[in-house]
C-alpha cells in the first residue's frame, strides 16, 4: 500500500521522501514593501541634499556674478577715470596734446621752431668691422657744451671696459650697447673703401645730454689719434687732440612758442609746459597753431554707462535665482532665501540714497537721479543719455568715485583705502619734510692726485660705495662738484636705489644734498678725498619726515606724505605735503561716491566673513551633516532589511513544515480501515 504526501511518495517499506520544505510565501515581496515604508525617510534626507546641492550651486552663480560687477566697479572708483577735459590740436602733424593732470580749459596758440634731437658722434672709417681699434677704458659723460666749457649734468659718467676679447670695431660696439649706460652704438657704412664708422647715440635728447668720452688707452696715451683713444671726444680740446670724433648731429632742445612765451625743453614730449597737458612735438610749423582745452563728457558717459550695465547683469541673475513662476507653482533655487534678499536690499539702499557729504552742496552732483540714472520697479537701472551728457559736465567724478579734495593747493590727496571715512578732515603741519644734508667745514681743494685723494666712500640714504676721482687740478671748484656728483649718480647702486645727490659750489665750499625726503635720507663721506673735498669736519644733517595731524589726530609722516592714524576715522587718507608753512592747512574733504561705496559692500559681502560665504559655508556643513545621517540611515534599513528578511524566511519555513506534516496526517487518516455501518 502507498501513501502519498503532497508530492512526496512511500514504498511498502513505509518511508517518506520529500522535495522541499516552503510555504511558497512570497518573502521578497513582502520584504520589498516593507523597506518600501522604511526608505521614505532616506528619500527625504536625499530630496534635502539635493536642494542644499542646488543651492550652494546657485550661491556660487551669485558670487561669481557679484565679483564680476566688482570688477566692473573697479575703474569707476577712481577720479581719474572721469576726464572731464579734452585737449585737441589744429595742426596734428606738428603736435599732439592731451590731458595727463589737473589742467584747465582754455585756448593756447603753440609755434614750434626746433625740435629735440641727440647727439650723434661718428668715428674715422675702418676697413672692416673686424678691425682691431685698441684696448682700454672708455668713460661716457654727459652735459652741455658752451662757450668753450663741457658742464656735467650730474647724472654720472659710466664707464665701458674694452679688453683684448672686444677691441675690434663691432666689439666696442658690442660691450657699449651691452653696459646699458645711456649710449647707443652703430656701425654705418658710407660706401668708401675704409667706410666702417662707429656712431655714439645718446639715448636722451637735449642740449645738456651731450657726450663728453674720456679713454684710458692701454698704449698711453690717451688723446692721440692711435689705439683706443680715436674715440675720445672733448668738445673743449682740439680736433685730434682728444677730440677724435666728429659729431654729426647736435645736441639741441626743443624751442617753441605758447602765448609768445619762448619755451626751451630737452624732449619733444613736454608735460610742464602747460600744467596737466602733454604736448608730443612732431615737426615745426612756420604758422603758430592752436590747441584747445575744453569740457568732454564722452568718457564720463562711457564709464556711466558701463556702471549701469554691470549693475543690471548682477539685478538680473538675482532676480532669475529668486523668482518664483505663479503658473507652475514652481520656485528657483533662491526663491525667499534672506541672504539674497540682503545683498538686493543693501544694493537698493544705496543705490537709492544720496552721496554722503554731497548734498547740498549746491553745483555738485550727489544723487544718481542728477545724472539721469533711475532705478525701475524691476530693481534695473534706466539711463536718461540726454540727462547724462548734461550732467558730465559736472563734477560727474564725485558722484561716483572716492574723491579727496584740499583746500590748500600745495596738499594733494596721494591716497584712501576702504577704513576711510566720508568726512571734513582739518589739516595741520607741524613740520616739514626736508632732504639730507652734508656741508664742507673748509673750502675744498682743487688737486686730485691718483691713488693719493682720489678715493671717496659715499654713504646716500643708507647705501654705500666707494667712486674715485679723476685725478687733475680742477679749474674751480663748480667743476670739482660737477665731477662728485657725476660719479655718484653713476653708481648703479645708487641708481637701483633711486638716490640720488646735488653737489653744489657754496663760495668755495662743497654742499651735497639727497634727492630723497624723509628720515631714510642721509649723506656722510670717508675715504682719502673726503678731508680734501669737504674738510676735516663736515656736517651732515639727515632728512626729516613730514609731521602733523589730520582730523585733530596725530599723522604718520614719511618723507612729503602724511598718512591718518590707524583707527581713526580717516585712516588710509594718504596726503603730499610738497611745501607750505606751519600750522593750519585748511581741510581734506573726503566723499565715496556710488561706485565706491558699492565696491566696499561688495568686498564686505564677498569676504570672508561676509553672507556669500557665510550662507555657502552653512550650507555646506548641513550638506555634511545630512550625509552623517544618510549613512547612519543607511546602515540601520540595512539591518532592519535583514531582520524582516530572517523573520519571514522563518515564517516561510514554518508554514512549509506544517503544510507537510498536514498532508501527512491526511493520508495517514485516508489509509485508515473505513468503517461502514
Amino acid at each position: 500500500m502507498a501513501i502519498t504526501i503532497g508530492s512526496t511518495t512511500s514504498n511498502n517499506a513505509g518511508t517518506l521522501s520529500a522535495s522541499g520544505i516552503g510555504s511558497g510565501l512570497d518573502v521578497n515581496g513582502i520584504v520589498t514593501a516593507l523597506m518600501a515604508v522604511e526608505n521614505k525617510a532616506l528619500a527625504a534626507l536625499d530630496t534635502r541634499h539635493a536642494s542644499f546641492e542646488s543651492r550652494i550651486s546657485a550661491y556660487g552663480t551669485v558670487k561669481s556674478a557679484m565679483s564680476r560687477f566688482q570688477s566692473a566697479l573697479s575703474a569707476l572708483t577712481k577720479a581719474s577715470t572721469f576726464s572731464s577735459l579734452a585737449a585737441k590740436s589744429s595742426d596734428t602733424a606738428t603736435f599732439t596734446a592731451s590731458i595727463a593732470g589737473l589742467a584747465v580749459a582754455g585756448t593756447y596758440s603753440i609755434k614750434v621752431t626746433a625740435l629735440a634731437q641727440a647727439q650723434k658722434l661718428a668715428s674715422s672709417g675702418f676697413t672692416s668691422t673686424s678691425d682691431v681699434v685698441g684696448t682700454g677704458v672708455l668713460t661716457f659723460d654727459t652735459g652741455a657744451f658752451a662757450a668753450g666749457v663741457f658742464t656735467s649734468n650730474g647724472n654720472g659718467a659710466k664707464s665701458v671696459t674694452i679688453a683684448s676679447g672686444n677691441q675690434t670695431l663691432s666689439g666696442i660696439r658690442d660691450a657699449v650697447n651691452a653696459a646699458n649706460i645711456g649710449v647707443s652704438a652703430t656701425i654705418v657704412n658710407d660706401g668708401s673703401a675704409a667706410g666702417n664708422r662707429l656712431v655714439f647715440t645718446s639715448l636722451a635728447t637735449g642740449a645738456a645730454q651731450s657726450l663728453k668720452i674720456s679713454v684710458g688707452d692701454s698704449d698711453g696715451n690717451d688723446v692721440d689719434a692711435a689705439g683706443l683713444s680715436r674715440l675720445a671726444f672733448d668738445p673743449a680740446a682740439l680736433a685730434g687732440s682728444g677730440r677724435n670724433l666728429v659729431q654729426t648731429v647736435a645736441a639741441q632742445d626743443a624751442q617753441l612758442t605758447i602765448d609768445g612765451i619762448d619755451v626751451r625743453k630737452p624732449s619733444n614730449v613736454i608735460t610742464d609746459a602747460i600744467e596737466g597737458v602733454t604736448l608730443n612735438l612732431l615737426a615745426t610749423n612756420a604758422t603758430a597753431a592752436t590747441m584747445s582745452i575744453a569740457a568732454d563728457g564722452s568718457d564720463a558717459a562711457k564709464s556711466v554707462q558701463a556702471f549701469v550695465t554691470a549693475y543690471n547683469a548682477l539685478n538680473t541673475t538675482l532676480r532669475s535665482l529668486t523668482k518664483f513662476d505663479p503658473v507652475t507653482k514652481q520656485g528657483s533655487p533662491l526663491t525667499g532665501d534672506s541672504a539674497v534678499r540682503s545683498i538686493q536690499a543693501r544694493m537698493s539702499a544705496i543705490i537709492g540714497d544720496g552721496v554722503p557729504g554731497l548734498q547740498g552742496s549746491g553745483s555738485v552732483l550727489s544723487t544718481l537721479g542728477q545724472a539721469g540714472i533711475s532705478l525701475g520697479a524691476d530693481g534695473a537701472l534706466v539711463l536718461d543719455n540726454a540727462k547724462l551728457t548734461v550732467a558730465s559736465a559736472g563734477n560727474i567724478a564725485a558722484l561716483f568715485a572716492a574723491v579727496g579734495k584740499a583746500s590748500d593747493s600745495l596738499i594733494a590727496v596721494a591716497a584712501s583705502s576702504a577704513a576711510t571715512k566720508p568726512g571734513t578732515y582739518a589739516v595741520t603741519i607741524s613740520q616739514l619734510a626736508t632732504r639730507a644734508t652734508s656741508t664742507g667745514s673748509a673750502a675744498a681743494g682743487l688737486a686730485i692726485v691718483a691713488g693719493v685723494n682720489d678715493a671717496l666712500a659715499v654713504t646716500l640714504d643708507g647705501n654705500t660705495v666707494n667712486v674715485t676721482l679723476a685725478a687733475g687740478n680742477y679749474a674751480s671748484a663748480d667743476a670739482l662738484a660737477a665731477e662728485v656728483q657725476a660719479k655718484i649718480n653713476g653708481s648703479a647702486v645708487f641708481a637701483t636705489a633711486g638716490s640720488r645727490v646735488a653737489v653744489a659750489n657754496q663760495g668755495g665750499v662743497l654742499a651735497a644734498t639727497s634727492a630723497r625726503y624723509g628720515s631714510g635720507s642721509n649723506i656722510t663721506w670717508a675715504g682719502s678725498a673726503a678731508t680734501t673735498l669737504f674738510g676735516a669736519a663736515p656736517v651732515s644733517v639727515a632728512g626729516s619726515d613730514v609731521a602733523g595731524t589730520i582730523g585733530g589726530i596725530a599723522a604718520n609722516g614719511a618723507g612729503q606724505n602724511l598718512r591718518a592714524a590707524l583707527g581713526s576715522a580717516a585712516e588710509g587718507l594718504a596726503l603730499s605735503i610738497t611745501a607750505g608753512g606751519l600750522g593750519a592747512r585748511g581741510d581734506i574733504v573726503f566723499s565715496r561716491g556710488y561706485a565706491s561705496l558699492l565696491d566696499a559692500a561688495l568686498g564686505e559681502m564677498l569676504g570672508r566673513d561676509g553672507v556669500v560665504a557665510t550662507r555657502s559655508d552653512g550650507m555646506t556643513r548641513s550638506m555634511a551633516d545630512l550625509d552623517g545621517r544618510r549613512s547612519a540611515l543607511t546602515r540601520r534599513l540595512a539591518t532592519v532589511e535583514a531582520h524582516y528578511r530572517a523573520q519571514f524566511t522563518a515564517l516561510d519555513t514554518m508554514l512549509g513544515r506544517m503544510s507537510t506534516t498536514s498532508s501527512y496526517l491526511t493520508q495517514q487518516l485516508a489509509s485508515l480501515p473505513k468503517i461502514n455501518g
